[in-house]
């Protein structure tokens, strides 16, 4: 099972991690912000499917095509996590050694965008405050950890939840 884990976890996070470093680079040095969350959301998905295949690979492989749900799941989450660790190191040093103002310029376009949005005044100020909220979370290494990791993990978790309900098994297929 460390096999299985360890492989498909860090295929996903370097495919998660891939997407991530390009999309920010493109978005930081264009300033273009909108729609990178789908890319980022999307990218997450796609390198999640690794959760399916590694569940799979186990049940067939390891437990004669027998699983249950909470062994399905629990080798989904371990696969979640590395996959989750890798993008929140990945992200760490990205943010830390290549876009240490990322939080600044992105916090400072998010607030134009939603001054030119024509809400009111009160939901204007209301977005400003939750994106001054977030920037300040920015401000110590814990809280890019803990963002990042709230970030990416719930998609993971969905991923496992979905994936173990489908794949768990309790009688060998006959063949």
């Amino acid at each position: 099972m460390k096999r299985i884990v360890l492989v498909s976890g860090l295929i996903a996070g370097l495919i998660v991690s891939t997407f991530m470093v390009c999309s920010i680079a493109y978005c930081y040095a264009t300033q273009q912000f909108e729609g990178s969350i789908w890319v980022g959301y999307a990218s997450m998905l796609l390198a999640f499917s690794l959760v399916f295949v590694g569940i799979k690979n186990y049940r067939d492989k390891h437990k004669n095509g027998v699983i249950s749900f909470g062994q399905a799941f629990k080798v989904g989450l371990l696969i979640s996590l590395v996959a989750s660790t890798v993008y929140v190191v990945v992200w760490t040093i990205d943010y830390y050694v290549f876009v240490p103002d990322f939080m600044e310029v992105y916090s400072t376009r998010m607030i134009e965008k939603a001054k030119a949005s024509g809400e009111t005044a009160a939901k204007i100020q209301e977005e400003i405050a939750m994106i001054q909220q977030s920037a300040g979370i920015y401000k110590s290494p814990l809280g890019v950890i803990g963002f990042t990791y709230f970030e990416i993990l719930p998609v993971g978790l969905l991923v496992t939840l979905i994936s173990a309900l489908i794949l768990k098994r309790k009688k060998a297929v006959a063949g």
